[in-house]
């Protein structure tokens, strides 16, 4: 770094010093009796809950009796600092103290919350703190009953499900877990399907297996009325996409509220049912070539918008369980787009590609090729199979309909009907329960 052009160039010290230059220090009083807040929590199995927070005033120290006021309902809670914990570089270490100005991670406390205040003094007052948004999306986690379980995966069973779930909690804040009425089932709601998508993700890294439902909103009723959740999305595109990204908008009843033109580029800026939005990220992706940049943000519940269609196509159902063959996917790609290759593992039950109608269709994909003495001309030569179509974690969610699963293992995602057997589905369509 340099401070001036053509200065010759020897190491960093003009940046950092031009930080202490013009950046002020931290906010804090070391004067004043200690007080921080709560702004995130970690977990040690050593240790229990670590609240993590700058501190803004006096020291701490390693035995230090301090006061836990509770954003929730205001009550203050003795406790004890076991250790404390600075954060150097990626990691953390020990030490005895910590002053005002440092952002550290003290244990010592059963349970504290993201928001809470710590204080030496017994009538100190409890810090402001920003609201979380509430969760707006509900889905199901449920216990892999598929034919090929425990083939890949080495925790399969609800207790240990049920055990990484309630574990997650004790760090992150903005989920909630509940179990539900059947067993190995169980309820997750989130922000968003993403941050959902960031939690299979994790786990099946840790040699989970398990199953996945299409994400639902959490509706209220108040005074009669039916509400779900709003969401303010902004998406910038090319100019030559905007037709494209407000038709989707409007297919998903989405209500423009300002649209703003930049240098290279045009803002939309729209209020949209959670609803609206899932699956929204992909189709601005695909409709602007992976230029597109979408955010959006909670805004309110507000009354209910109605049906909104987010899939349009049906799906090819495996009829046979097997290996699948070149011979029979050939044959199989003419009713639409595959999404598994030759050679993989199929059952019953399980979605091997998207039909352009909607409409479910059942296909044979392991269907082999009858051995004859004959040799036909073709014989040995390739034949013209399309590459099948890879989802993503995330849009695998996003994709499958409120009778669908998605089946995640450490090395697979496949797709799959909540009833595996055909006439098992046909029953419950015909009783309606579906």
């Amino acid at each position: 770094m340099m401070y001036h052009l053509g200065e010759e160039k020897k190491d960093m010290t003009p940046l950092f010093q031009t930080i202490l230059d013009h950046v002020p220090p931290p906010f804090a009083k070391p004067s004043e009796p200690f007080h921080m807040l709560v702004s995130n929590l970690d977990w040690s199995d050593y240790v229990g809950r670590i609240a993590v927070g700058k501190i803004l005033g006096g020291t701490v120290n390693v035995g230090d009796s301090v006061f836990v006021v509770r954003h929730a309902d205001g009550k203050r809670v003795r406790g004890k600092i076991t250790k404390v914990f600075e954060f150097t570089g990626l990691g953390t270490r020990e030490t005895g103290s910590a002053v005002a100005g440092n952002i550290v991670g003290l244990s010592g406390f059963e349970d504290i919350d993201i928001g809470d205040t710590l204080t030496a003094d017994e009538a100190g007052h409890a810090l402001p703190f920003t609201q979380i948004d509430p969760p707006t999306l509900e889905m199901q986690f449920c216990v892999n009953d598929g034919p090929l379980v425990g083939t890949e995966g080495k925790l399969v069973t609800s207790r240990q499900l049920r055990d990484r779930l309630f574990r997650e909690l004790k760090t992150n804040v903005s989920i909630h877990v509940d179990d539900s009425d059947k067993a190995g089932v169980f309820n997750v709601k989130a922000r968003g399907a993403m941050q959902i998508a960031v939690l299979v993700e994790t786990m099946r890294r840790e040699g989970f297996e398990l199953l996945v439902s299409r994400p639902t909103v959490i509706e209220k009723h108040e005074n009669g009325q039916r509400l779900e959740p709003y969401e303010t999305v902004w998406i910038e595109v090319p100019d030559e996409c905007v037709g494209s990204i407000m038709q989707n908008l409007a297919n998903r009843k989405g209500l423009l509220t300002n649209m703003e033109k930049l240098p290279h580029s045009t803002m939309i800026e729209a209020s949209i049912t959670t609803r609206g939005l899932i699956g929204l990220e992909i189709d601005v992706i695909n409709a602007t070539s992976g230029r597109g940049i979408t955010s959006h943000l909670f805004k309110e519940y507000g009354p209910y918008a109605g049906e909104v269609l987010t899939r349009m196509t049906g799906t090819l159902i495996a009829t046979e369980a097997g290996e699948t063959t070149s011979y029979a996917l050939v044959m199989c790609q003419e009713r639409g787009k595959l999404f598994v290759g030759p050679g993989e593992q199929v059952y019953e039950g399980m979605i091997v590609g998207e039909n352009p109608r909607n409409e479910d269709i059942s296909i044979n994909a392991v269907r082999e090729k009858k051995l004859t003495n004959f040799r036909s001309q073709g014989e040995g030569v390739a034949a013209g199979l399309t590459p099948p179509t890879k989802l993503s974690l995330e849009r695998a969610i996003e994709y499958i309909a409120a009778d669908e699963f998605v089946e995640v293992t450490p090395k697979n995602l496949r797709l799959r009907k909540r009833i595996l057997s055909a006439t098992e589905r046909r029953k419950y369509e015909r009783s309606g329960k579906i």
